[in-house]
């Protein structure tokens, strides 16, 4: 058996969780678990969806791998006891990941100096705050180090195929995404900001801001 675990924090975006979670999960022979600083629900950063942990970062003590979630809530997190969980945890693993602001954490960590990592758009550049070299891809792998980190939100279902493969085999990463029936084809072409015009671009970062005040 395989074990991921996922931490999670107040604030977190759920489909940062879900996106990797889902394909993991279906696969034959991987078990997820949820952790956080205590057990119990955690809210995302809508304020709409809670996630239960099973168990506390302290009654984990390995994993073979690690997803690190992003999300508003990721400033907040910087401050707590996840970092350096996630610096010990990483000592374990056979890959050790995030999604979306879930590399600032692992930058916090220590595990991304002199190493390319990827993040959301909007906080990417954050990066090099930590020694990384921070990218535009959609999903950067330094497996050397047993790292992959995910970009935005959505980009951790990408990973989360890929994980799929790494821990098992192309035709069952294959048969995950066609039972997903993952077949992006979205209705507009705005899904990365080299794409995005400008009024869009605002738009999106005037959303953001009004959501971290409300909440």
């Amino acid at each position: 058996m395989t074990h991921v675990v996922i931490p999670l924090y107040e604030r977190f975006t759920a489909l940062d969780v879900i996106g990797v979670y889902q394909p993991l999960a279906l696969t034959p022979g991987i078990d997820v678990l949820l952790v956080a600083e205590r057990p119990g629900p955690v809210g995302d950063d809508c304020g709409a969806v809670s996630l239960v942990a099973e168990s506390a970062f302290d009654d984990v003590v390995a994993t073979d791998v690690l997803v690190v979630p992003g999300g508003p809530g990721t400033i907040q997190a910087l401050a707590g006891p996840l970092p350096g969980w996630i610096r010990r945890i990483h000592e374990t693993t056979t890959f050790t990941t995030s999604v979306c602001s879930g590399s600032i954490l692992l930058g916090a960590a220590g595990l991304l100096r002199g190493r390319r990592a990827t993040s959301h758009y909007r906080v990417a550049r954050e990066l090099s705050r930590f020694g990384a070299e921070p990218t535009g891809q959609r999903v950067v792998e330094e497996l050397d180090a047993r790292i992959i980190t995910a970009a935005g939100v959505s980009s951790g279902i990408d990973m989360g195929l890929r994980l799929v493969e790494l821990l098992t085999d192309r035709t069952t990463a294959q048969a995950v995404q066609l039972w997903m029936e993952y077949d992006p084809q979205p209705p507009f072409d705005s899904g990365h900001p080299a794409r995005a015009s400008q009024e869009v671009i605002a738009r999106a970062a005037a959303y953001e801001s009004a959501a971290r005040v409300a909440r």
